[in-house]
């Protein structure tokens, strides 16, 4: 199923929504399990380096990612809520490679960090994973710089998507 994007509250929200030919289970773990974000979750031709994971509330997912031209850039979650099989909450951020906070590395007015809700709903053996992102604590040219942004956004996690899809094909075979 395409993609769908939706600018919800005001322009500041950032909703992504695809449906993969899988259980919500296998779908969750291919979100929550570091071996199989470090295969999928990135932008197209980035490579990830590191993948660690404490899965609790409270908890810290840690990676960092080699670009194409050789470049690191690191992030990392803050976990705020898990409710297997249906729902992750984070706090996104850009990270160092100690795991200390750090500005986007290109964008130096986006917002420092990112709500991230992820649900998976399940229906007849296929999982929709709907993606919700918006500032979190952003000032307001922040949020200007989000909201410009979301076409890009769109492309980007459009292509992680593609990604996910190739690998459950790989994963499933």
């Amino acid at each position: 199923m395409p993609e769908k994007n939706d600018a919800a509250a005001g322009g500041q929200e950032f909703v992504l929504t695809r449906t993969f030919a899988a259980p919500r289970e296998l779908m969750f773990r291919l979100w929550t399990e570091p071996a199989h974000l470090q295969q999928w979750m990135s932008p197209k031709g980035f490579t990830v380096l590191v993948a660690n994971m404490d899965l609790r509330p409270g908890g810290v997912y840690h990676y960092g990612m080699r670009g194409p031209d050789g470049s690191e850039m690191w992030g990392k979650w803050l976990i705020r809520e898990v409710v297997p099989p249906e729902r992750l909450v984070w706090l996104n951020g850009f990270s160092d490679a100690a795991g200390g906070l750090t500005r986007h590395p290109m964008a130096p007015d986006w917002p420092q960090w990112m709500l991230s809700v992820i649900t998976f709903t399940e229906d007849q053996g296929r999982t929709t994973v709907t993606l919700r992102w918006s500032p979190f604590e952003a000032s307001e040219a922040e949020r200007q710089v989000f909201a410009a942004a979301h076409a890009g956004m769109t492309q980007g996690w459009g292509g992680t998507m593609e990604q996910l899809e190739a690998y459950l094909a790989l994963a499933r075979s």
